[in-house]
């Protein structure tokens, strides 16, 4: 099954995107098979916080969050109570996500 997947930035020069993504991609696959800027330096393994995100609309739709990568979500920049790590996101339903600002990251 298709679903919606809306990328917002924080960086108001990027406009919004939407775009499809199938019923268990992660929402890193998404943005990259749709060249959306969204940095991974661990290789989509929860083990950075680089693809660092926020869910504005979706979360309980999503997995579980797990201890391992809500260790790494506290080490991302400005976590918030919606943060989650794209590698992790497993869509399961439409969703609007927020990308934070990625010019602050070294790597893919």
């Amino acid at each position: 099954m298709a679903y919606q997947i809306t990328f917002k930035f924080e960086d108001k020069n990027i406009p919004e995107v939407t775009c499809q993504g199938l019923d268990g991609d992660s929402v890193l696959d998404v943005a990259l098979d749709h060249h959306i800027d969204l940095h991974h330096n661990c290789g989509a393994v929860c083990a950075c916080s680089t693809c660092h995100i926020y869910v504005e609309q979706g979360m309980n739709n999503l997995p579980e969050i797990t201890d391992k990568e809500e260790d790494f979500i506290d080490r991302a920049i400005n976590p918030t109570l919606s943060s989650r790590l794209a590698c992790q996101c497993k869509i399961a339903s439409d969703l609007i996500i927020k990308i934070p600002d990625q010019s602050q990251f070294n790597g893919h």
